[in-house]
């Protein structure tokens, strides 16, 4: 068996999204299966690429750039489902770079079974979505897609928890927050693939934004630092933005992140409870 940050780049180096997401099935599969027979597998070292290979398809646009469809709408959906899979194949870049990037930092094997297990989920998410988009008629690469996902990775490549403050506890969680509304507009379709699809993705997506909230605590306890200040100095030094209410307050919670993390960080104050 491979390192595992050597598993982790060539993941990363995979272009297409079936292709790639075999490969980290695969890849999960022997590192959980030598650590449930109580192995503990060689971590390794990598240099991974600073952005992973991407297939030709969908073309990557500017924010600004990409086309709004009504939700409502057969098309609104299909654009729903697209952007959600977009979502999910970084999300499983992400995973395995936060891996290869920081697999020369001294942490417990725990952290590593965490984000394999994180990019195994979000790697049979990505293939929920494409088996909905082939079901209504489309496939991942058919309309143009954000080219900014990859700007929290870039902006965090040699500060560990910057990246868990701002992906898993940012841009995760933003996640739980409007998944909900999604399903909702899925079920007044009948679609029950994409319902049942986007439930489960709602239902892992959890254990993501906990695990990132996990270590990022043990991290600021390692440092001896406060945990909500270091998260606001991490989120204002690399998140562009403020934070975008309303927020999943149970879910956040359930994953370990409690009001007084973000509502500071957000665009407005929040009402009275």
């Amino acid at each position: 068996m491979l390192p595992l940050a050597q598993m982790a780049t060539a993941v990363l180096t995979t272009a297409d999204g079936r292709a790639k997401t075999a490969l980290s099935r695969d890849f999960a599969a022997q590192w959980q299966a030598a650590r449930a027979a109580g192995e503990q597998p060689a971590i390794g070292t990598a240099t991974p690429p600073l952005r992973p290979a991407r297939p030709d398809k969908p073309d990557l646009l500017a924010p600004r750039d990409v086309p709004r469809r009504r939700p409502g709408s057969p098309a609104g959906r299909i654009a729903l489902l697209h952007a959600v899979a977009h979502i999910e194949l970084n999300a499983v870049d992400l995973h395995w770079d936060i891996i290869a990037r920081f697999s020369h930092v001294p942490l417990p094997i725990g952290f590593f079974d965490d984000w394999v297990k994180a990019a195994d989920e979000e790697s049979k998410h990505f293939n929920l979505m494409c088996d909905c988009l082939e079901a209504l008629g489309s496939h991942y690469g058919a309309l143009a897609a954000h080219a900014g996902m990859w700007r929290a990775a870039e902006d965090t490549a040699d500060d560990l928890m910057g990246r868990l403050a701002v992906v898993p506890m940012v841009l995760e969680a933003r996640g739980l927050d409007v998944t909900p509304g999604m399903i909702a507009v899925f079920r007044t379709a009948g679609d029950a693939q994409a319902i049942a699809a986007l439930e489960t993705i709602y239902a892992e997506e959890v254990h993501h934004v906990a695990y990132g909230s996990k270590w990022f605590h043990f991290l600021c306890g390692r440092h001896d630092l406060d945990p909500k200040v270091a998260f606001h100095d991490l989120v204002r030094r690399y998140f562009h933005g403020a934070l975008k209410p309303p927020f999943n307050e149970e879910k956040r919670a359930e994953a370990g992140i409690p009001p007084d993390f973000y509502w500071p960080l957000s665009e407005s104050l929040p009402g009275p409870s």
